[in-house]
């Protein structure tokens, strides 16, 4: 992000952010581009079809014929594409945004379900019967088979892009593929049922949900499970809100968890009928889940943790997607997490814009290559925020999470 960027969020902290930033972003990247991020796809394995829901209205725009049971569903960051895994077809459906028309249709393995897109934009990594397609998605061909656990579901990739998990349900363990040389590089056990994945965006943890009734935290840096949350009857997908702060579960059974990461417990349970897919949107102001025998899509707003619309898609809905998450610049992300603070009304404006400032003075040294004058900048950020646990404006998680965060920036540029 630019001195200017950094400078202009800023400005613009509560209500505003939003607004401002949508106008930036038109600016920047063109009205499509706008439109694209705020759009869902959801799969609807009964009528072989996927709806796309414009956000920003919770109206559908378009319904786009597939193939046969379409489950899986992932979007590249700029938007632009949806992949579709088709279960009993065997293969990959690839639609346009800008037409919502099928532009391509990719063989791949048996049955496929779980799609995820790594951070670039680059591959599509594809869960079959017993491997991993990977797919090129400059030329819409398999590039790589992985074998993989008994019969895998969910599919997940860190934020650097370095590595993908991968849910094996049957075979009870967590397979994390290399994405450099598309091979298998550890297998996670103490892991039952396995559905789904989601990664924090820092990297440093991996959720699975658990049909027995539980997520499993794994520490990506040693690939162990490190706690065991009791959540809803029969969890299905799982999505984590950008800022990391707390992960969204669906309980098939009709309730959707709510986790704190901080403490990696149960924070709020919102009622939802027959959730099954669920897709924090782009900006972490809204939760979309669908409801598999209701045919709609519940919109929760994070803020109250409360449905506030349902939308009617096409039957038997199962996972829904917005655009991947690319590659996160370190200190947007400090931004992005200052930012949900004000939100979530932990700091005030005030409060919020001295730890932008700092912020911003330690992206000009970056740019301006004065790696150890942002490394005193990043140590005085962190006693800024170490003052704000110690007059009770942060919480110590809440603070740990941002020192944490600036520790890694540290480390990452050799302070």
């Amino acid at each position: 992000m630019t001195n200017f960027t950094h400078k202009f969020s800023k400005l613009v902290l509560g209500a505003t952010i939003q607004v401002v930033a949508v106008a930036l972003f038109f600016v920047v990247f063109g009205v499509s581009a706008v439109f694209a991020q705020t759009r869902a796809y959801v799969t609807n394995a009964l009528d072989n079809t996927v709806s796309v829901i414009d956000s920003a209205t919770n109206t559908v725009v378009a319904t786009v014929p597939v193939g046969i049971t379409p489950e899986g569903v992932a979007v590249t960051p700029d938007g632009a594409f949806a992949y579709v895994a088709n279960f009993n077809n065997n293969t990959v459906s690839v639609i346009a945004a800008a037409t919502n028309t099928v532009v391509a249709n990719v063989p791949v393995g048996k049955n496929p379900f779980g799609t995820a897109i790594t951070p670039d934009g680059a591959f599509a990594y594809v869960a079959n019967d017993t491997t991993i397609s990977v797919i090129d998605i400059a030329t819409n061909t398999v590039i790589a088979t992985v074998s993989v656990g008994a019969r895998p579901v969910g599919v997940a990739i860190t934020p650097d892009g370095a590595f993908t998990y991968v849910a094996n349900f049957i075979g009870d363990t967590v397979s994390v593929i290399d994405t450099a040389t598309n091979t298998v590089s550890a297998t996670i056990p103490g892991i039952t049922l396995p559905i789904f994945i989601a990664i924090t965006p820092n990297g440093d943890f991996a959720y699975v949900t658990q049909a027995g009734g539980t997520v499993a935290v794994i520490d990506t840096g040693t690939n162990t499970v490190t706690a065991t949350i009791p959540v809803g009857i029969a969890p299905q997908a799982i999505d984590i809100t950008p800022n990391g702060a707390f992960a969204y579960v669906a309980n098939f059974g009709g309730t959707v968890s709510v986790i704190d990461t901080a403490t990696n417990t149960v924070s709020v349970t919102v009622s939802v009928a027959s959730p099954e897919g669920i897709a924090v949107r782009p900006d972490g102001a809204f939760v979309y889940v669908t409801g598999n025998s209701s045919n709609t899509v519940a919109v929760i707003d994070t803020a109250t943790n409360t449905v506030t619309a349902n939308i009617s898609v096409g039957t038997g809905p199962v996972l829904i997607a917005f655009p991947t998450r690319g590659q996160a610049d370190p200190i947007d992300s400090l931004i992005a997490q200052v930012q949900a603070l004000v939100t979530g009304g932990s700091l005030t404006q005030n409060e919020a814009a001295g730890l932008l400032d700092k912020l911003d003075e330690i992206q000009t040294k970056l740019d301006n290559s004065q790696t150890a004058a942002a490394c005193n900048q990043l140590s005085s950020f962190i006693n800024q925020v170490t003052g704000l646990i110690n007059n009770g404006s942060l919480t110590a998680s809440q603070g740990q999470a941002l020192i944490d965060a600036a520790n890694a920036i540290k480390a990452s540029i050799g302070c």
